[in-house]
């Protein structure tokens, strides 16, 4: 290695203008931000949406429908889904924590328990909410459907 062929590292040196360098630049001046105008001054910064005076477009659009803030999601699991849990981990109770733990829900969901399929497995079901044909189902088998919310 000599003097005539060190080079800079690969990915140092970044091919760039080089704004507000002087006029040997080629950017000097206005430093490519032209004359006058809020634009062109330092600590300019647009609103979001702002489109110059024009009415924005989150301004434009009619609004429509209702956001219910007291809105409770639940995420949905079916007997199949369970039946086959209880089958696969050989299981006897079934609650939040375990579907979690599978990865059939977040932490923190909250479980409805769905009556697509069949339970032939005799198991304890916890979960926050059951519809009325996984409930009878879940009893049907032999087991229990234990409801967190009441």
């Amino acid at each position: 290695m000599n003097l005539n062929n060190l080079k800079p590292a690969e990915g140092s040196v970044k091919n760039r203008k080089r704004i507000g360098r002087g006029q040997g630049s080629g950017h000097g001046g206005t430093s490519t931000r032209g004359h006058k105008g809020a634009k062109s001054r330092s600590g300019y910064k647009s609103k979001i949406g702002f489109e110059g005076g024009q009415m924005p477009l989150q301004r434009r659009v009619p609004k429509f429908g209702f956001k219910n803030i007291n809105r409770v999601e639940y995420k949905g699991i079916n007997l199949d889904s369970i039946q086959k849990l209880a089958e696969s981990a050989n299981l006897a109770e079934i609650n939040p924590a375990i579907l979690a733990e599978h990865g059939l829900i977040a932490k923190k969901d909250n479980v409805k328990i769905l009556g697509r399929g069949v339970l032939k497995a005799k198991v304890k079901v916890t979960a926050h909410a059951f519809s009325a044909t996984a409930k009878a189902a879940i009893e049907a088998a032999g087991g229990t459907a234990e409801s967190l919310n009441a």
